[in-house]
């Protein structure tokens, strides 16, 4: 299911909706673009959010550019735990949910 191959199919959403892939193209290049964040700190960040998500395509794409910006081994793994114990955070804090007041 999960195979890079199928970013290739992107052509067919860029031929439906034209505008809208335009639109997310820029939008995704301004968001990722170095400015008071380097662009580094950004791919960790977004390597981050691709592990808590679990989307292989934004694993193999932001773990590859983090590299490319110069991301170590060392604050890649860090960042797995980050997204990790943010993972199990909200596990734990909503976990109170299940002992709030009866109705």
């Amino acid at each position: 299911m999960y195979d890079m191959k199928n970013l290739s199919r992107l052509k067919v959403i860029q031929e439906n909706a034209p505008e809208g892939m335009k639109a997310f193209v820029a939008f995704d290049k301004a968001a990722m673009a170095a400015g008071a964040i380097p662009v580094k700190y950004k791919e960790l960040m977004a390597l981050a959010v691709a592990f808590t998500m679990q989307c292989p395509y934004c694993i193999g794409i932001h773990s590859k550019r983090a590299r490319e910006a110069g991301a170590s081994d060392q604050e890649m793994a860090e960042t797995v735990a980050v997204a990790a114990a943010l993972r199990a955070g909200a596990a734990i804090t909503h976990g109170t949910h299940a002992f709030s007041d009866p109705p």
